[in-house]
């Protein structure tokens, strides 16, 4: 059997083709080497075409170096491209829809609306939905606060905390705004009369898409927030399991938890042990949270076409209740790292490439 080929398919964070996830790729070309996996990287902007070759990138762990090389196609594509604003993000939908005939093991999951409402349709899920809505105008917003005393404005396609707002109604005319721009900056907490919520709420949104969500109340006796972020992968048997968990704490005076935005990782028990002092209970808590991200991960296969990953940002109340935040399809690893978890780690790294394997053998290998 010839030696299968994994291409990791990324994007360059600028014109000086910089990689995001450098480090990891490096790791995951050094373990595949250990499998027999042959694995190297590349973009949309390497492909040539008409040559029907890649400029890929390699890595040689021997002499810890990068260098390119023209190959040929990958037996299987990685998919690890995240939405930018830019040219080469515009040369990614075109290559997928060119080579979309390829062996993707991920394909791109839809904004989070769309996710939502796709996990909603489906009984199992709907207890664990905070009520969310779309932004079209302050009818949506008004709704929402009459229901909940704080409500989450968030970006339909954003990430790493970008562009979030909360809304906490004070009393009847009052509502105290907190946020984080979509340059992660965080604006000073304030004060505003309903007479200015609305307008700020529209200048807040500025013609983009944005849903509104059902706060969750996830504040510590800190007073910072938390969340949980739970990775899913397919395993060397092509089967969905649980990597790992850790929770997540955000920094003063911050909304979020995302460790980009000066959040910290600690471990999922450690934060758990402030809810519920009973070990049988946190027991209880994880298992219901690992079989529903299972779960969920399975269900949104099933609905979007091939997916190999996914993490769940999970949120549990003071009364041990979870609640799915949002699901992310390009999962970064450093939340395990960051919490003393080698183990889920490694498995981050290497579960991917165990999968291709599988998949090689059962889906692409001639018998």
């Amino acid at each position: 059997m010839a030696q299968p080929v994994l291409g990791i398919l990324t994007l360059y964070l600028n014109n000086k083709k910089q990689l995001e996830e450098r480090h990891i790729y490096q790791r995951m070309i050094s373990e595949g080497q250990k499998l027999g996996l042959d694995v190297f990287v590349f973009t949309p902007m390497d492909v040539d075409s008409k040559k029907n070759m890649i400029h890929a990138l390699i890595y040689d762990p021997k002499q810890r170096k990068w260098s390119r090389k023209w190959r040929s196609f990958p037996h299987m594509i990685y998919d690890r491209c995240r939405i930018q604003r830019s040219i080469r993000f515009e040369q990614l939908k075109r290559f997928r829809a060119q080579y979309k005939n390829m062996n993707f093991l991920n394909r791109p999951l839809r904004d989070k609306w769309t996710v939502y409402q796709t996990l909603l349709r489906k009984s199992r899920f709907r207890p664990y939905l905070p009520e969310t809505t779309l932004f079209h105008s302050s009818a949506n917003v008004n709704s929402l606060l009459k229901s909940y005393p704080t409500i989450y404005i968030k970006p339909i396609n954003g990430t790493g905390g970008r562009g979030i707002l909360r809304v906490e109604k004070l009393g009847k005319d009052t509502f105290y705004i907190q946020g984080r721009r979509l340059n992660r900056q965080i604006i000073p907490a304030q004060k505003v009369h309903k007479s200015r919520l609305v307008p700020f709420l529209i200048g807040w949104k500025r013609g983009k898409r944005f849903v509104a969500q059902r706060g969750i109340q996830i504040e510590l006796p800190s007073g910072r927030v938390h969340d949980y972020r739970m990775l899913v992968q397919k395993n060397g048997q092509g089967v969905w399991d649980v990597t790992g968990c850790a929770g997540r704490v955000g920094p003063p005076r911050s909304i979020t938890s995302n460790l980009h935005g000066g959040g910290q990782a600690v471990s999922m028990n450690t934060l758990l042990r402030q809810i519920a002092p009973n070990e049988e209970k946190r027991l209880e808590i994880r298992r219901t949270a690992e079989k529903l991200s299972v779960e969920a991960a399975a269900y949104l296969e099933e609905s979007y076409g091939a997916l190999c990953e996914l993490a769940l940002d999970l949120a549990i109340d003071k009364n041990g209740k979870i609640f799915i935040l949002e699901v992310n399809p390009k999962p970064a690893r450093e939340v395990f790292i960051q919490s003393g978890d080698p183990e889920a780690y490694h498995r981050s790294i290497v579960r991917p490439l165990e999968y291709a394997l599988w998949f090689y053998k059962h889906k692409v290998a001639p018998s």
